[in-house]
């Protein structure tokens, strides 16, 4: 299947192109020209086509994608083997980068640059995969019915004074398995059972849809409370739906665990395929996603946070000031996945 040879094509293209996951490997090391680079990327947002534009622009290296989901480009890559012309996999959630690197996708980097930028709490320790920009898994509250001063920690969302209040997406998410896998992380897997348990007593309904359908669903009075990524809120505030954006002045976003280990982060990342035919270009690529002008790119178009020190926060997210992030690796939300998953089937999350 011939690549898509530019980040500008439309994205029913892009989507075209990465669905057609046949047994059939890529003949040969396509695309080894010295001012390429290909990328199988599971992210869909946007401000990716600003990035690639800004890293060719920089660099002169053309950029190459195919899109499709994180466990078909995984698969896409074990089946086209040493004659995969992917050099770099993109994919969103600490857990699925885990699985890219316990599936053999990638090799691991030694830069001083990405060691020197991205702190060491958002990136494998073995230099296999890279966070390039972090998002926190909050609490948003309708003012009208949750005061600030009722909420704490995400451990007291299995207090049954919530009970019918929670609204929350399913269990096959993995940012709420991140979530629970962190859980597992910090208090053993007993007690994150435990925790699962009360949660799913609470919901508000039965999960369903994302982040931004709980949001509408705490619009519309169905719960008091979502769990949700900051961006998908942000998007809410920063968008071009006025009514939308009005609904919502009576929502806010309260951060968890300030008086102890601070809010869940995670991270969307990226490392050098196992096979990479265009690997110096692909550390490049890498590289250059922790620079400012990346970094302010992954922050004003997509209201993610950025993973380098110093870097501009869109006003968006700014207002909301700053919070204590908890520091655990991300690299343990993919060892625990599997746990929290199980966690999850036997608490009977939907």
């Amino acid at each position: 299947m011939p690549f898509a040879r530019s980040s500008n094509l439309s994205r029913r293209q892009f989507a075209a192109g990465s669905m057609a996951l046949a047994g059939l490997a890529v003949a040969g090391k396509a695309a080894q020209a010295a001012g390429e680079v290909n990328l199988y990327s599971a992210r869909h947002y946007p401000a990716d086509d600003l990035l690639f534009a800004a890293f060719t622009q920089e660099t002169g290296i053309k950029v190459n994608m195919i899109q499709g989901k994180a466990e078909e480009l995984m698969e896409r890559v074990k089946l086209e083997g040493s004659s995969s012309p992917c050099d770099i996999f993109v994919t969103v959630d600490a857990g699925n980068l885990w699985r890219a690197q316990e599936a053999g996708v990638f090799q691991p980097v030694k830069s001083d640059f990405l060691s020197q930028h991205v702190p060491a709490q958002y990136h494998e320790p073995g230099g296999h995969w890279f966070g390039f920009s972090t998002r926190a898994r909050v609490i948003v509250y309708d003012k009208a019915k949750v005061k600030p001063e009722d909420l704490s920690t995400y451990e007291d969302l299995a207090d049954p004074k919530w009970k019918g209040r929670i609204l929350i997406r399913s269990s096959n998410n993995i940012y709420n398995q991140s979530l629970l896998a962190s859980l597992v992380e910090h208090h053993g897997e007993a007690k994150a059972e435990e925790w699962a348990k009360g949660l799913v007593a609470n919901f508000a309904r039965k999960p369903e849809g994302g982040d931004t359908d709980q949001i509408k669903a705490l619009i519309a009075g169905q719960g008091d409370i979502a769990i949700s990524n900051t961006y998908y809120f942000a998007r809410i505030l920063g968008g071009d739906d006025a009514e939308l954006k009005k609904q919502a002045e009576n929502l806010a976003v309260f951060f968890p665990n300030q008086g102890d280990r601070g809010t869940h982060v995670n991270v969307s990342g990226a490392g050098v395929a196992a096979h990479a035919p265009n690997r110096d270009n692909a550390v490049k690529f890498l590289e250059f996603m922790a620079t400012p002008q990346a970094q302010e790119i992954f922050s004003g178009a997509n209201y993610e946070y950025p993973v380098v020190a110093g870097s501009k926060v869109s006003d968006v997210v700014a207002a909301w000031g700053d919070f204590k992030h908890d520091e655990l690796n991300v690299s343990a939300l993919g060892r625990n996945n599997p746990v929290a998953v199980k966690i999850m089937d036997r608490a009977g999350w939907a």
